[in-house]
């Protein structure tokens, strides 16, 4: 028996990253998925790769629009039947310093980490709600929503705000038992940090007390826990996975 046997899980951002190994976590224990990304066929693709017959599909979404939004979740229902895990996970950066950063790289970032965290957790909440079985939100924030980035005041922001949403829906659907939870990774090796430059990636290590930035693999695992019955009792909490960064 898997931990996320005959469950059915959506996932926003999911092509690559840490969205897909979210996914791929997610099908090794038996969930279906469904995979949301800006760009469809690459979603369909990553779907592809999860290698198991009818257990993931892969749909357009731009988490910023609410039809998109509805319209991913109304895709796993029709596929699956249902819907009881969603994690919001799809993100992006626009980093400078704000002496620099434009109104509307500070605006596209907030867009899509928190309007699409908002979107997504109504959107999920309400579904979960009319089927009567409760359910798991899993919001993505960032160890730089609790610290702050030089460079990333809209993403720091962002991630931040997230925190605050997540303890505010908890609050108000955990009667329905639907749990709200939020997970804080650090730095982790996916194409969104080898992007940095050596000399940040230095400085970040060295604050590490691990010694090794984090893998993809070990954010997912921590997001089936939440995903799954494991977690029972926890909403409304904040998960660091940062290797003991910023404690």
């Amino acid at each position: 028996m898997g931990l996320l046997d005959d469950r059915v899980a959506v996932i926003t951002g999911a092509a690559q990253g840490l969205g897909f190994a979210i996914a791929q976590a997610f099908v090794d224990a038996g969930a279906r998925v469904v995979l949301g990304d800006l760009d469809g066929g690459r979603a369909e693709e990553a779907a592809a790769r999860l290698g198991q017959d009818d257990h993931a599909r892969g749909v357009a979404c731009d988490v910023t629009v609410e039809d998109d939004v509805d319209r991913l979740l109304a895709a796993a229902r029709s596929a699956y039947g249902q819907v009881d895990v969603m994690v919001n996970n799809a993100g992006v950066t626009r980093d400078m310093t704000m002496r620099k950063m434009s109104l509307d790289d500070f605006g596209f970032v907030i867009d899509v980490h928190l309007r699409g965290t908002w979107l997504g957790t109504r959107a999920a909440a309400s579904m979960m709600r009319e089927q009567g079985t409760g359910g798991s939100i899993i919001n993505m924030s960032s160890i730089s929503g609790k610290v702050g980035n030089p460079g990333q005041t809209n993403y720091s922001a962002a991630k931040a705000g997230i925190v605050g949403l997540t303890k505010a829906a908890a609050k108000e659907v955990g009667f329905a038992g639907i749990r709200v939870n939020a997970l804080q990774p650090g730095i982790i090796e996916t194409a969104m940090t080898q992007k940095l430059s050596e000399e940040v990636r230095a400085s970040r290590l060295a604050d590490v007390p691990l010694g090794r930035f984090g893998e993809p693999a070990e954010v997912a695992q921590v997001a089936l826990f939440l995903a799954s019955d494991m977690s029972s009792y926890l909403t409304g909490v904040t998960i660091e996975i940062a290797g003991g960064r910023n404690i």
